[in-house]
């Protein structure tokens, strides 16, 4: 076992891209909060996007590597050090054996993601390694990290094993227990994180039947994120939304970034963790590409929503994947050229 928990910070957790396929046993795909940045770090560390990752809230844990291990941190910012240095964001990183990864106080943001060269290892249930809370299952033990502790990571590429080689060299001949190369993903390449963002939203199935006042309430206006939130839904406080006429319905299929309506007229929007099926009126569905930026907002955040259509948010996803593949090649490439010095 190659890293230790020496404290668990305030809600860490290992966790992929979810498991999908089984909505029709009541069991959501859950998964990483913020897919952007959990896929940046498996990217720099040359896994493959679905590798799993641990995602720390709030405040992150204290960890101490037995083994030599290429890491990388992207997300919120928890002030993260090696033995006293400030660990950089965005980017390879190596930590030598003996060493103590710590986290501070978070400066932006709201979940980190780590990820290790080869993937946290971990047992697949039901075609994932991620963590579901309420069930207790997948990801470690189905539960949050604990003190005592270890988590092993899997086979690296043969990119991350030469860049890990490289920068083990260059750290302890410098006489550091970190090493990190000088290129780094572009604060350009990041999505438009802001502390209070505006979100792209679709119209809902049930957008007609809120009144005109609702919807463009809804549109104009901010609302604050209750700190009655969670992995499963984003409570929002603001303008009340009221409906036509009162209606009746069937509890129908929801997703991630759907935005319902219950009685008291204050929408939720329903996050990875969310239930497989809601009855509540829903009035919008977020943007797939904006889920990542909700996912780092904090209770307390102001949140305002922009009203696009379908065909541009789906062009939207295609532009960020087209993006996302130049940017694999391009890190494996860089990995790879650093054992070559």
């Amino acid at each position: 076992m190659s890293i230790e928990v020496i404290r668990p910070g305030l809600l860490s957790t290992v966790q992929d891209e979810g498991r999908t396929g089984f909505r029709r046993y009541g069991i959501h795909p859950g998964g990483v909060m913020d897919t952007f940045a959990a896929r940046a770090a498996n990217v720099l560390v040359g896994n493959s996007r679905d590798a799993a990752v641990l995602e720390m809230t709030l405040t992150g844990p204290e960890l101490h590597f037995h083994e030599n291990r290429l890491i990388s941190l992207c997300g919120a910012d928890l002030t993260a050090t090696v033995d006293a240095l400030p660990v950089p964001l965005w980017r390879p990183v190596v930590v030598l054996a003996g060493s103590v990864l710590r986290f501070g106080r978070c400066c932006s943001g709201l979940r980190a993601y780590m990820a290790i060269a080869g993937g946290i290892a971990v047992p697949e249930i039901m075609g994932s390694c991620s963590t579901d809370l309420k069930t207790g299952f997948g990801g470690f033990e189905g539960r949050a990290l604990k003190v005592g502790d270890r988590l092993s990571a899997g086979e690296a590429s043969w990119e991350a094993q030469a860049a890990l080689y490289a920068l083990s060299v260059k750290a302890e001949k410098n006489n550091r227990r970190m090493g990190a190369p000088a290129w780094y993903l572009s604060s350009r390449e990041w999505l438009a994180y802001q502390a209070d963002p505006v979100i792209r939203v679709m119209p809902g199935k049930d957008s007609a039947v809120f009144d005109e006042d609702s919807l463009e309430r809804f549109h104009k206006e901010r609302y604050v994120i209750s700190p009655q939130s969670d992995r499963m839904g984003y409570r929002l406080e603001g303008a009340k939304l009221e409906l036509r006429q009162p209606m009746e319905r069937l509890s129908e299929a929801v997703t991630y970034g759907t935005v319902q309506v219950p009685a008291d007229g204050q929408p939720i929007i329903l996050m990875a963790d969310h239930q497989t099926i809601g009855g509540y009126p829903v009035i919008a569905q977020v943007a797939r590409v904006d889920l990542p930026v909700l996912a780092q907002a904090r209770p307390g955040a102001w949140v305002a929503f922009e009203r696009i259509s379908y065909i541009e948010a789906q062009q939207l996803f295609l532009e960020q994947e087209l993006g996302w593949r130049l940017t694999d090649q391009l890190v494996r490439r860089r990995l790879a050229e650093m054992g070559d010095h």
